[in-house]
């Protein structure tokens, strides 16, 4: 029972202060679950992420399920979801209100032209740590090039030179499967 209120108040946490979407709550979620409450470790908690980003669906709603489920359960998973979900849509219902009414005062758009550059500093701040869990397995404290995946940083530049010089002709979905196929037959046949 205290798991599932630790859960359930960590996620109110990362569902309070996750603004800019589901990549802006992957850090929150790291915190919280990770360094904070010790519940997994960082190696258990890449393996969620990428299985949440592969599962259609808003990336911090499957991470909560995701994480619920494999700490207690299915009720922790409605716990962890419902957690996530109370803050955003309170002040979503809240803010909807005030934006109807007040829309056309210049404070309004002074304030949502502030938040911006922190929305993007937090989806930045979950790119990265992505980016360093898929090729070091550690935050960015943790890394070094002594444990650098080879095999990671390969399938990255080639997916990345892709996206950049054919965007209008290869597309994501045909990227992702790409790189599960391509690093399945890797690890299969180098034996890493």
């Amino acid at each position: 029972m205290e798991l599932l209120i630790k859960l359930f108040f960590a996620f109110i946490k990362v569902g309070l202060f996750s603004v800019g979407g589901g990549y802006a709550a992957i850090p929150l979620i790291q915190d919280q679950i990770v360094n904070t409450h010790g519940l997994m470790t960082m190696p258990e908690f890449s393996d969620l992420i990428t299985i949440a980003e592969m599962t259609p669906g808003p990336i911090s709603i499957n991470s909560s399920t995701f994480v619920g489920t494999r700490l207690a359960g299915p009720f922790g998973a409605i716990l962890c979801t419902i957690g996530c979900i109370i803050p955003s849509f309170i002040i979503c219902l809240t803010l909807a209100h005030f934006y109807y009414k007040y829309r056309s005062f210049s404070g309004v758009q002074t304030v949502l032209t502030a938040m911006r550059p922190a929305v993007v500093a937090l989806i930045g701040s979950a790119g990265v740590s992505i980016f360093m869990l898929a090729l070091f397995n550690a935050d960015f404290a943790g890394a070094s090039l002594s444990n650098l995946h080879i095999i990671e940083l390969g399938i990255f530049g080639v997916a990345f030179y892709l996206l950049r010089k054919y965007k209008d002709k290869v597309g994501a979905i045909q990227i992702i499967l790409g790189s599960g196929v391509i690093g399945t037959a890797l690890y299969l046949f180098t034996g890493l």
